[in-house]
């Protein structure tokens, strides 16, 4: 064996990728029955693979300029090129997301794995990494315990939500106790908790639309679904880190009148109008008066610029898109590699980087699979006798 990926993710197949197209054998081991579990989750109700944005906007997205380099290699413009190499067309929506034009992420996927087939790269599926074993990487697997001793190694385990889609965090411990520094996981891009009264079960699915969040010194425009358990969606998403550490949520449910123009057209309506009925000729749907009702009973109308949410925590770590925290940048080379394990990569969410949703994700999974592969190739032929 030359080359081993672990991990049958966008990262770890864009290894697997590199490293083939290097003349390199490659063996790729997935824990599933199957490749790409989150990935074609994610491209469930439209593959946004990434932002079409000048460079400079889209990294500046990221919470670590460590990402930068990486994605100067592999960006938005790189991203679309590689989709059309597979043959799937892409088009540019009006937010600027990128989608490819089947929306969603199995053909692109097929396509993907018969070019990685063509290649010589074997997938082996139901391997689940078990740890080391002495020098090797121990798996179980249908034919009983295996271990293989490759010449380089990427690992592209994921992050540590969506376990049942393979993202467990398993391996946290296997590199810990070989000395590499892993920073705490987080959970980001996920819903928040709220304890609604019994009156807000006939709103629950329900969708808020044109309204501004607020928390901390950020604003957006965006919309978000009421759940049974609380609030998710974009426009939660996109504040999801300020209110992770502890920031308040608050609404502007008319982002687009001042708060001297909602007054005017309080005060021009007939007194005695219930309270409802003001707030729906103020342009309210039932969503957001249901809102306004339940969180400011007493003074409906003085909170429509900024109504609290009163927040009672993010939602559980596993059920984030993605999570902040992993492998710490300096337990990394340049190359991705862990200085603590030579000749062993890490890609994706298993580093410790943090995005919004929004093709942000995506991109910066492939990219540092990218990376990771043709460093892993680099190593290889240095390490390769002639």
């Amino acid at each position: 064996m030359h080359a081993l990926v672990i991990g049958a993710g966008p990262a770890g197949l864009m290894a697997a990728e590199e490293l083939a197209k290097a003349g390199v054998n490659v063996t790729v081991c997935e824990a599933k029955p199957s490749v790409g579990r989150k990935f074609l989750m994610a491209g469930k109700s439209g593959l946004n693979v990434t932002k079409d944005e000048p460079l400079a906007a889209f990294t500046g997205h990221f919470d670590t300029a460590d990402l930068q380099p990486i994605l100067a290699a592999f960006g938005p413009t790189e991203v679309q090129e590689w989709c059309r190499s597979l043959g799937q067309e892409v088009f540019t929506g009006s937010s600027g997301r990128v989608f490819p034009v089947a929306m969603k992420a199995s053909p692109l996927l097929r396509a993907w794995i018969r070019r990685l087939d063509g290649m010589g790269v074997a997938i082996r599926t139901r391997w689940r990494w078990a740890g080391f074993q002495g020098d090797g990487f121990l798996f179980d697997t249908p034919e009983g315990r295996q271990v293989l001793q490759p010449a380089v190694t990427v690992l592209a385990l994921g992050g540590a939500s969506w376990s049942r889609l393979g993202s467990d965090g398993a391996w946290v411990p296997w590199l810990q106790d070989k000395g590499v520094q892993i920073a705490p996981w987080k959970p980001a891009n996920m819903g928040f908790r709220v304890n609604w009264s019994a009156k807000m079960a006939p709103m629950f699915g329900q969708p808020v639309k044109g309204v501004a969040l607020m928390a901390g010194d950020r604003r957006t425009r965006g919309e978000f679904v009421i759940s049974s358990q609380g609030i998710e969606g974009g426009g939660v998403y996109a504040l999801s880190s300020t209110m992770r550490e502890g920031a308040t949520l608050a609404l502007d449910l008319l982002p687009d009148l001042t708060k001297a123009e909602v007054t005017r057209r309080l005060q021009a309506m007939r007194p005695g109008e219930s309270t409802v009925n003001r707030l729906r000729k103020l342009g309210l749907g039932k969503a957001q008066v249901a809102l306004v009702m339940e969180l400011s009973r007493d003074t409906p109308l003085d909170r429509l610029k900024h109504l609290p949410i009163p927040l009672a925590g993010p939602a559980p770590l596993d059920e984030a898109i993605s999570v902040a925290g992993g492998v710490e940048w300096g337990a990394v080379t340049d190359g991705l590699e862990l200085m603590a394990l030579p000749g062993v990569f890490v890609c994706g969410e298993m580093l410790d980087w943090e995005a919004p949703t929004g093709g942000y994700l995506l991109t910066a999974a492939w990219a540092t699979g990218r990376w990771a592969g043709l460093a892993a190739a680099g190593r290889f032929q240095a390490i390769t006798p002639a």
